[in-house]
């Protein structure tokens, strides 16, 4: 199992310093990946009565440029969106930032993507919010063609391209494109389209019917269901130290292939504070 880091968004501050350090530390501590959270506005709740989302005080850095500058600063480490709310964004300018961070990272991105949840910000970048569904399946798909050709022509539902291409393309021709969620209509989409799923749930019941529905929707779909990866979170400050291995050994159980470790909401009192929690556990959790 590869285990990974969550990139503390809404705790590390704006200190490149301190964003720095955490990602070398975060590498050289032995983590194989740093997977980052994507929102690009907040909400203030000041006329939003009961609003319980992210809001305008919520510190987000932009995910492709934060990877642009993690790239030039580690040398192994995978770069992961965990999840990049891709319907809310233009899908040929996705492809082309992912390219380049690929491109600049010697082919380290893995893109992990979902439909998001905040009308907010969809009416604010100018999307419509009930198509966001339908509108990811089609960018999905876009995004792999405009990864693999120098040039290509797509006539979609919302996407129409003629005769044009990126340059440069993603070293590997293709980005490995994982899905974050629990709802049905997830499964089914990594099942039949996904390189992997991003659960964030407990090895519980419900995570073993879930698994074993996302590998019937690939086996339906013709695929090898044990070529999914599968990439539980684990909060620190929601899982008690002495439950960590029942976390890990159940994820494992159910064919986990990765880990992500979360260090935000553990009342920790400075922003670098997480990297120093971060190279201290990893021990911990390789032997649980």
């Amino acid at each position: 199992m590869r285990i990974g880091a969550v990139f503390p968004q809404l705790e590390i501050g704006a200190d490149p310093a301190v964003v720095r350090e955490w990602a070398t530390t975060v590498e050289q501590a032995g983590y194989t990946h740093a997977l980052a959270y994507d929102h690009v506005l907040g909400a203030d709740p000041t006329n939003r009565p009961g609003w319980t989302g992210y809001t305008d005080k919520s510190l987000f850095h932009e995910v492709f440029v934060l990877f642009g500058y993690l790239a030039a600063i580690t040398t192994e480490l995978e770069l992961v969106t965990g999840v990049l709310v891709l319907p809310q964004r233009q899908t040929a300018l996705v492809a082309k930032q992912a390219a380049e961070v690929d491109v600049l990272s010697g082919g380290r991105l893995r893109l992990g993507v979902g439909i998001g949840w905040n009308q907010v910000e969809y009416q604010a970048l100018g999307v419509p919010f009930r198509q966001r569904g339908a509108l990811l399946d089609e960018q999905v798909d876009l995004l792999r063609q405009l990864w693999a050709e120098p040039v290509i022509s797509y006539d979609g539902r919302f996407h129409q391209v003629d005769d044009a291409g990126l340059n440069p393309l993603p070293p590997r021709l293709g980005i490995p494109i994982w899905f974050g969620g629990r709802a049905e209509a997830v499964l089914r989409r990594t099942g039949r389209i996904g390189d992997g799923w991003m659960p964030q749930a407990p090895p519980d019941h419900k995570a073993s019917a879930d698994v074993e529905a996302l590998r019937a929707y690939a086996a339906e779909a013709g695929r090898d269901p044990n070529a999914i990866g599968i990439e539980p979170r684990l909060t620190l400050g929601d899982v008690p130290e002495k439950e960590w291995p029942a976390f890990i050994d159940g994820w494992r159980a159910l064919g986990a292939t990765h880990l992500c470790v979360n260090t935000m909401n553990l009342g920790l009192n400075r922003p670098e504070d997480h990297a120093a929690v971060l190279r201290d556990v990893l021990p911990v959790l390789r032997n649980a």
